[in-house]
């Protein structure tokens, strides 16, 4: 794993909103007494939200403050787990899948689509609309190739449909998540083979 640091450039503080706030207390308050830093991936993935999309330094040091934590121990959590960004993101920040079933079935057509759409990996477009980095397998092989925009999965991608949906994201216009190629989930690509019909 590649060493990841904090940005440079750092607001200067960082709190919770108020119902931010309550909603981190009612997450820590589920741990046992001592065992409060248990609540710590949570707490830090609703920071990265408030932050709009990374974890900022200053809401490293918050989060370990209300666990009562070490903050060396709370960035060595925040620099371990890729899916906090350590930098700023864009509107709609692209994780595309690099791993060998994403690569086997056109991962390096839709990274050049990235590329051309966005720049290169691990920078956000000019507009602040849209950034992107190259991850480890996100869990969805069986609809390889495919990216994690935000929150949602893209699934058995082309090049041309992640182009479309890139523009389509940036237009406000809707796109369709999951599988681009009409199969239902992780059904098989060539339709159903077995279980099609009823038998007495």
């Amino acid at each position: 794993m590649s060493v990841r640091r904090p940005a440079e450039t750092q607001p200067e503080s960082f709190a919770f909103t108020p119902e931010n706030r309550a909603w981190a207390e009612r997450i820590i308050a589920k741990y046992p007494p001592g065992r409060q830093a248990s609540a710590i991936i949570s707490l830090f993935w609703r920071a990265q939200e408030q932050a709009g999309g990374w974890l900022p330094l200053p809401a490293i040091e918050h989060v370990a403050e209300m666990l009562g934590m070490a903050k060396i121990r709370a960035l060595e959590v925040a620099t371990f787990y890729s899916m906090f960004n350590l930098e700023p993101v864009g509107r709609f920040h692209v994780q595309l899948c690099g791993t060998t079933p994403c690569w086997l079935r056109g991962a390096d057509e839709l990274k050049k689509v990235c590329a051309e759409k966005i720049g290169p990996k691990g920078t956000t477009r000019a507009d602040g609309k849209l950034s992107w980095i190259e991850v480890e397998c996100l869990g969805a092989c069986c609809n390889a190739p495919m990216v994690q925009i935000n929150d949602d999965y893209y699934e058995d991608l082309t090049a041309e449909t992640l182009a479309r949906i890139l523009d389509d994201l940036v237009a406000g216009r809707p796109v369709k998540v999951g599988p681009q190629s009409g199969r239902v989930t992780s059904e098989p690509a060539g339709g159903l083979t077995s279980l099609t019909s009823i038998e007495g």
